[in-house]
């Protein structure tokens, strides 16, 4: 498979997931502000998924212009992230309809979990593909990825602590957020500098 159809690919499943929790906000019973009260923390949810979803497109949209070679480990590691982002829509909707509960905050936090870890499976699998002089090690300048160590550990934080306070696990969440709204710079220069071949596929 080439990285075009790879990329293609993802593209269609990340719009689709994106379609599948839009759908979740369904039309208010009545014409007036009460009205939309009792969607608000499901709406909530969505704007807070709709924004991580994007994110992952971002980054892994920027990633795959470091990627000069597709193989199986990559092709299967991208197939796990896509997993992942797929069962965004449930917990999602789960959490805004139940909110402020527990379980249902502890498994989002699970799945955020799970697409962050899937997503740093996949870097992993592209630079060991690649090798130390490929495009994205020479783009990383061989540092670990901190901002992706940060979001795993806070992710992991929220799921025990979404039964102490869902409150704070909902702060967690949005902190991975507002750390990962400007793509990683790190890749997005490496990929466009000179020295690393001007992004060209």
């Amino acid at each position: 498979m080439t990285k075009g159809r790879l990329e293609a690919f993802s593209d269609g499943v990340i719009a689709i997931i994106i379609t599948i929790m839009v759908l979740e906000l369904r039309v208010p019973h009545g014409g007036d502000w009460e009205a939309l009260a009792p969607l608000a923390p499901v709406f909530l949810a969505y704007v807070l998924s709709f924004v991580l979803v994007g994110i992952y497109w971002n980054n892994h949209h920027h990633m795959l212009h470091a990627v000069d070679r597709v193989n199986g480990r990559i092709l299967w590691a991208n197939q796990g992230l896509l997993f992942a982002l797929s069962l965004v829509p449930f917990a999602s909707a789960w959490m805004g309809e139940e909110h402020g509960e527990p379980l249902p905050t502890a498994v989002y936090g699970a799945v955020q979990l799970g697409c962050g870890f899937a997503y740093n499976r996949l870097a992993i699998e592209i630079l060991r593909e690649q090798g130390p002089d490929g495009k994205l090690a020479r783009a990383l300048h061989g540092t670990t990825d901190r901002k992706g160590l940060a979001s795993l550990w806070l992710y992991l934080a929220s799921v025990p602590l979404a039964f102490v306070s869902p409150w704070i696990s909902d702060a967690l969440f949005l902190t991975v957020a507002l750390m990962w709204l400007v793509p990683n710079r790190e890749i997005e220069k490496g990929v466009e500098s000179p020295a690393v071949g001007n992004g060209e596929e």
